[in-house]
């Protein structure tokens, strides 16, 4: 099996996500109230779950540890949103007043956007060897923003439904859960692309911290336009005439991206292919989306519907070829061992596919 080293979260940074999350249940019991805080909570869940699918279609090519995945998610709900409130509460106890229009064009982006690009920076330092490159760099900005969005989501619904009722309640989902579920998602993932082009490089900590600063102020920038024109301008004007362009430039990049991921998964896969563990008709099944679907396609016509095989054998060489990636560019001291065990265990698993 491939070590865990480097591809977890320590129990340590789980548990001050623990304890955050019981200040902040009782902060949304005692400001908001029980009811209203759990309507909007299950409101939230659904804009959560449509970014999260959304994800998991970037994700599928490789994907992240699970670990991972929670803790991102967790960072953006709890700590982040956390993290913000208390500065919040100290800039305007500093000041001694609050201006609603800055802080939803200043503050905000500035404040949330460093938090929620600080857990993405973390996760790089803390498992490093399950950052690989720009997408995933996209995915864990993604999460981490998801979970952000989730939790000012439960507080928005919540004051809407308190302050307008149910009619204000329902014009406030639309607009955050329907027209932008990907608002935040968008942001931060910025600061993870750029996390993840520096790890691509084989970058030290501090040039991964000085390209995800680059990416923050991308997503600064970017959360500020937003805000702005819901605060300043015709919110559903540049909605159809900026934001929806923006997005459609998101995933047309993202496209790109996965382009680019699967084609140096074939040359990694190509380099085994040459030293004669995998054969040629392999690579291009294990490393093209054709190529899968029709090996799925074969695998679900063997005796006993070998699918969940097909799945591993192509899930374990994806793994081996981002082994094979770090391996070359020197940053994954523990390379071998894992392409070791990797190699035995996609050997294992073609000969089950391949069993009378």
């Amino acid at each position: 099996m491939p070590t865990r080293k480097g591809r977890s979260v320590s129990i340590w940074l789980f548990g001050f996500l623990g304890l955050l999350l019981l200040a902040l249940i009782g902060y949304f019991v005692v400001a908001l109230g029980p009811s209203a805080s759990v309507i909007g909570l299950v409101l939230a869940l659904i804009p959560l779950a449509i970014v999260f699918l959304g994800v998991r279609l970037i994700d599928r090519w490789e994907p992240e540890p699970k670990s991972l995945v929670i803790f991102a998610i967790a960072w953006g709900a709890v700590a982040a949103v956390g993290l913000t409130l208390l500065v919040d509460l100290a800039l305007t106890f500093a000041f001694g007043f609050r201006s609603e229009e800055l802080a939803a064009v200043v503050q905000a982006p500035i404040v949330e956007e460093f938090w929620k690009g600080f857990g993405v920076f973390l996760i790089f330092l803390v498992a490093r060897r399950a950052f690989d490159g720009p997408i995933d760099g996209v995915v864990y900005g993604a999460l981490v923003g998801a979970g952000f969005a989730f939790t000012e989501n439960i507080q928005y619904f919540a004051i809407s439904l308190i302050e307008g009722g149910g009619e204000q309640l329902s014009v406030t989902f639309v607009v955050r859960a329907l027209l932008s579920p990907f608002a935040h998602a968008m942001f931060t993932s910025l600061t993870g692309l750029a996390i993840g082009l520096a790890a691509r490089r084989h970058s030290s900590a501090w040039a991964a911290l000085g390209a995800g600063l680059l990416g923050l102020l991308g997503a600064i920038l970017l959360h500020a336009l937003w805000n702005g024109s819901a605060t300043y301008a015709d919110f559903f004007l540049l909605y159809f005439t900026l934001q929806v362009p923006l997005f459609a430039g998101f995933i047309i990049g993202i496209v790109a991206l996965r382009r680019e991921e699967a084609r140096l998964t074939k040359a990694r896969l190509g380099d085994y292919a040459a030293a004669g563990w995998f054969t040629p008709e392999e690579v291009t099944m294990l490393a093209t989306p054709a190529g899968r679907k029709v090996g799925m396609a074969w695998a679900a016509r063997l005796r006993g519907d070998r699918r969940p095989l097909m799945r591993e054998f192509i899930k374990d060489a994806t793994t081996l070829a981002s082994v094979r990636q770090r391996a070359i560019t020197g940053r994954d001291p523990l390379a071998s061992d894992d392409e070791r065990a990797l190699l035995i265990r996609t050997r294992a698993t073609r000969a089950a596919l391949l069993a009378y």
